[in-house]
């Protein structure tokens, strides 16, 4: 890769690690024998999303649980249930939207902790195993279906789900789709593939179909991409499980700030947060760690869903 200048390499700082007693070393879940190679997994952080009230979420997707972390780093369990519970978005003040592997998407209320289901089937077949989720700013959700695929089965697929209820298929040809972010202008769909170790760029038409879909970024190493942002001036934010870092890519793709972690290889998810929306929180999902660091431009706000629950 051909760089006219040298990208910002900065170290990201702990945060803050899942507390020992919320820690499940000695639970075997299927989850862990499918993905993890049966290795003992206590948790695995993913699905990162700031509230306004003030606090950090994010999911643990072998053990079902979704907890709630205060500005001191102390930690709050918000719901255990029976499900893989992976991206996490706000769908209302009282409720978060979820993409869970096992179940599809379920609806959590942040105050009760009661999980019900959202979309379970598409034509009453299951999906694959869904992963990551975002919305646009007229409430139509965009999330991806991967399973198992790869490049050995490039079948994964991306949906969008309008306000109304309308459920679109846009891409059934992805090595693996994960993370997703629309571009500030919602006119460029980021879908990022971690088999295939790249970004796809996903230019959304006027009518909602997709055209000219091209790769915008290739990485490298054992896994690639996972979780994705992006902040207020359009760089794209990569997270990278297996080189532990986060890419921060400008127009061209070009890194112009890498993050790498002090602890574990396993960045899976990001999200902007904190009182100005520029401290960065990353899950390092192995080791049960939240990592940050402060970037000199803020995320956007997040979009909502504009259904009601």
């Amino acid at each position: 890769m051909f760089l006219l200048h040298s990208p910002d390499v900065r170290a990201a700082e702990i945060f803050t690690r899942v507390p020992d007693k919320f820690r499940k070393p000695n639970v075997q879940t299927e989850w862990a024998r499918a993905n993890r190679g049966g290795q003992s997994t206590d948790s695995f952080l993913e699905g990162p999303v700031w509230s306004p009230d003030g606090h950090l979420y994010v999911t643990d997707i072998p053990h079902g649980r979704v907890f709630r972390i205060s500005q001191a780093g102390e930690w709050e369990l918000v719901v255990e249930y029976d499900g893989e519970p992976n991206g996490m978005k706000m769908f209302d003040d009282t409720h978060f939207l979820i993409t869970d592997y096992r179940n599809g998407l379920m609806l959590l209320d942040i105050e009760s902790g009661a999980v019900q289901p959202y979309l379970e089937r598409r034509n009453t077949e299951r999906f694959r195993g869904v992963n990551d989720l975002t919305f646009d700013s007229a409430g139509n959700l965009y999330f991806t279906d991967q399973g198992q695929t790869g490049l050995h089965d490039p079948t994964g697929r991306v949906y969008r789900l309008s306000s109304d209820g309308k459920l679109d298929l846009l891409l059934n040809n992805c090595p693996s789709p994960n993370g997703l972010v629309l571009s500030p202008d919602e006119k460029v769909l980021y879908v990022a593939m971690t088999r295939g170790n790249c970004v796809w760029r996903v230019p959304l038409q006027a009518d909602g179909s997709v055209s000219k879909v091209g790769q915008f970024f290739t990485s490298y190493g054992p896994s690639g991409p996972d979780g994705l942002t992006i902040d207020s001036q359009g760089r794209l934010f990569v997270a990278n499980p297996g080189l532990g870092r986060v890419w921060v890519l400008n127009h061209r793709a070009e890194p112009v700030v890498v993050v790498t972690t002090p602890e574990g290889a396993s960045l899976t998810n990001l999200c902007f947060g904190g009182s100005d929306m520029k401290t960065l929180f990353m899950t390092e999902s192995i080791t049960g760690t939240v990592l940050i660091t402060q970037m000199d431009v803020a995320g956007p706000l997040p979009q909502r869903s504009q259904s009601r629950p």
